[in-house]
């Protein structure tokens, strides 16, 4: 059983973090959400008087025609256009530098992140670094970027991470494998531009494991223990949005409405977490990526109703009231029943988008310990879990997942 001393010192830890989040900032970027809204960038930068952007994407998203669209709208209203689009999924700090190099030689005055969850939290650390001279790794944990970065605009091209209205920023030390977060409310960039043209070429995996992504977030943040009315309000939005939209969007990639609903939720969903945390589903799924680099939204959606179980009667209250928002049961149920209802429909949710336990093929027993004191050192005391769990029970959680 964990050391009762250490667990009083997490809950302490927590809730004098709860109490400084007042005094913080946690300002919302000006927000366009609309079809075709990448034509506005021009008016945005031309209003800012910036003329010299980089634009941070990936390899794919660079080949299609939206994106196409807006670097020929930016070129044609006199906007000198630097591409960098060597960014790799689950970013390092080696690549973090490598944009970096390009952003100082074209002696670039404006970032623009097309993309999903690593391209943008790429981009907020080139902002960073670009502003701030301490290396990334001095910048780890909570409030550590001294200067304002850079002027940002992020178009999420997926519908999941939250990134474009959250604090956090993800990388991974290529050295260590280790996959940490930085922390501070100037890592939210200026303007987030949600165009639902963008999600319409994305792969039907990546619709079903962002949009669970989004779930995940929500739902970490509801349950855990540094939420307010305002978190706990985005939080149910955004879950009902997707429970709405989420399989509509994932088999019918051409509805326009569900996935702009998506865009809504996920957006959402980060407003409810950059300020109320997550949990030890985030812990666990980032150690899966930094040693298998597996998706991260994917690892999410088979570990959310896991950790779910795992908390058992902890989390039973603040589930079964997401369980009533949605009105999966009826109200006379009790909350066990309730909280289990819900974690079905996660599961069925999970199992119409064909998202299956591929982690038991992944994970590797030599690896458990490496696992397991990643996500335990990562959690503790910053996640305000409904229960806190010891090593043993991580270890347990990785171990169930290769029956």
């Amino acid at each position: 059983m964990m050391n009762l001393i250490k667990k009083c010192y997490y809950r302490s830890f927590q809730f004098i973090l709860r109490l400084a989040s007042y005094f913080i900032n946690f300002r919302e970027p000006s927000i366009i959400n609309k079809e075709n809204a990448i034509f506005e960038i021009k008016n945005i930068l031309k209003s800012n008087k910036k003329n010299n952007v980089i634009l941070i994407t990936g390899n794919i998203i660079k080949t299609t025609t939206q994106f196409n669209n807006l670097v020929n709208d930016l070129k044609n209203n006199n906007v000198n256009v630097t591409i960098f689009s060597n960014v790799i999924n689950n970013p390092t700090i080696k690549n973090v530098e490598e944009g970096l190099e390009v952003f100082l030689a074209n002696q670039c005055d404006s970032i623009i992140a097309v993309g999903g969850g690593s391209v943008i939290d790429f981009a907020k650390l080139v902002a960073s670094r670009a502003t701030n001279k301490k290396p990334i790794e001095q910048m780890k944990g909570l409030l550590k970027v001294k200067h304002k970065p850079s002027f940002l605009i992020v178009v999420p091209t997926t519908a999941g991470t939250g990134s474009e209205v959250t604090i956090a920023s993800v990388v991974t030390n290529d050295i260590t494998h280790q996959k940490y977060a930085i922390n501070d409310p100037k890592l939210i960039p200026l303007y987030a531009v949600l165009d639902p043209i963008f999600l319409l070429s994305a792969p039907n995996n990546i619709t079903s494991t962002t949009g669970m992504d989004a779930l995940t977030h929500a739902i970490e943040a509801y349950i855990g223990r540094s939420n307010t009315k305002k978190t706990k309000k985005e939080a149910l939005i955004a879950i009902k949005l997707i429970f709405d939209n989420l399989y509509k969007s994932y088999a019918n990639p051409n509805d326009i409405e569900a996935k702009s609903n998506m865009q809504i939720a996920s957006l959402k969903a980060g407003l409810a977490f950059t300020r109320a945390y997550v949990g030890y589903v985030h812990a666990l799924a980032h150690a899966l990526g930094a040693k298998y680099n597996i998706s991260h939204g994917l690892a999410n959606a088979i570990l959310l109703p896991e950790v779910l179980k795992k908390y058992r009667k902890h989390a039973y209250k603040p589930l079964s009231e997401i369980s009533d928002y949605l009105e999966l049961t009826k109200k006379d149920l009790s909350k066990k029943e309730k909280a289990e209802t819900l974690i079905s429909a996660i599961e069925n949710l999970n199992k119409s988008m064909n998202i299956n336990n591929v982690l038991k093929s992944i994970i590797k027993i030599e690896d458990i310990n490496f696992l397991v004191n990643h996500a335990y050192k990562e959690a503790n005391p910053l996640y305000p879990v409904p229960y806190i769990w010891d090593k043993k029970d991580f270890k347990d959680l990785y171990l169930s997942l290769l029956k």
